[in-house]
């Protein structure tokens, strides 16, 4: 008697389950000239014959009806119902009212689809698909980050932070070797004339290094020179950094200390002209040669200027 799991087999012969059938005490091989006597048969679905463990497969034994049982099976598979028999079209698809104002059209049927506007991030029927008929430029865009209200406190201070920005920027670019340092070749120059001064731990990976410029308010550190060259791991997050260049600076650093904005240190990208989050990747926030700077109670890097 063939095994219980005929249908979960994947060839086309199976073993015979003695278990199953207790007059099962075994067969001989129905192959012609082998006649061995075999207590865990095989049974080939295409032939209906057993057969020793040798002779199973339909090839080793010349099956008669070779091929019969892989052409039942791929029958029983296109017999199968699809995943979308028996359903109309609109129960496919997600229908919706059209986001338009006072419109009850619903979009996503069969017969009215809907057109999807990508600015403001709705479906709409085809008389309100147009920017002009949904009023797009007056809608928030579903899914963008809300606006916050700044105080012209804050307003300032970030004008002032961008003014500063732009001044560094110059003085960085009068500081880089000629000809022009926006050129590659002075710009490889720099690198390499900061590789050879710059400090760090000399166990890290030269492929794993990004080398800096690193400076800080005069006012804000004890060491007698407010600036330095430094190189710091691409898997480094920018908090690790912050931290690796205060005490080389010798820079108070409270931030895992006071909740307090105007106490905590920020890094301050000049290429860039923006401040970098703490969890934002050495590598993919800076490149050697770039120019941080440690700044105090500059407030959190915001969505609330355009530097």
């Amino acid at each position: 008697m063939a095994s219980s799991s005929t249908e979960a087999e994947d060839t086309s012969y199976i073993k015979m389950d003695k278990e199953s059938d207790v007059s099962l005490i075994g067969k001989h091989c129905q192959l012609e000239y082998c006649n061995q006597l075999d207590f865990l048969p095989f049974f080939c679905q295409s032939c209906k014959k057993t057969f020793c463990l040798d002779h199973r497969s339909e090839s080793a034994h010349k099956c008669a009806n070779a091929g019969a049982w892989a052409e039942r099976r791929r029958q029983a598979q296109l017999a199968k119902p699809s995943a979308g028999e028996g359903k109309r079209m609109r129960d496919l698809v997600s229908q919706k009212p059209c986001a338009a104002t006072d419109c009850k059209t619903i979009v996503g049927t069969s017969l009215v689809p809907g057109v999807h506007c990508s600015s403001c991030n709705r479906d709409y029927c085809l008389k309100h698909r147009l920017k002009e008929e949904h009023d797009c430029k007056n809608k928030i865009p579903i899914g963008a980050r809300p606006q916050f209200d700044v105080s012209e406190q804050t307003k300032s201070a970030f004008a002032k932070l961008k003014a500063w920005g732009a001044a560094k920027r110059e003085v960085a670019s009068r500081a880089l070797p000629k000809p022009k340092p926006t050129s590659a070749s002075a710009r490889l120059v720099a690198v390499n004339n900061l590789k050879k001064v710059a400090k760090g731990d000399a166990k890290l990976p030269p492929e794993k290094r990004v080398y800096l410029f690193v400076e800080a308010e005069a006012e804000t550190t004890t060491a007698k020179n407010y600036k330095g060259e430094f190189f710091y791991s691409k898997d480094w997050v920018i908090g690790r950094v912050l931290d690796a260049a205060a005490r080389s600076l010798q820079i108070e650093n409270v931030n895992n200390q006071s909740s307090e904005e105007r106490d905590k240190l920020r890094v301050f990208h000049v290429e860039g002209g923006r401040v970098l989050e703490f969890n934002e990747k050495v590598g993919s926030a800076l490149v050697s040669g770039n120019t941080i700077v440690l700044l105090r109670g500059i407030g959190p890097p915001p969505d609330l200027i355009e530097l």
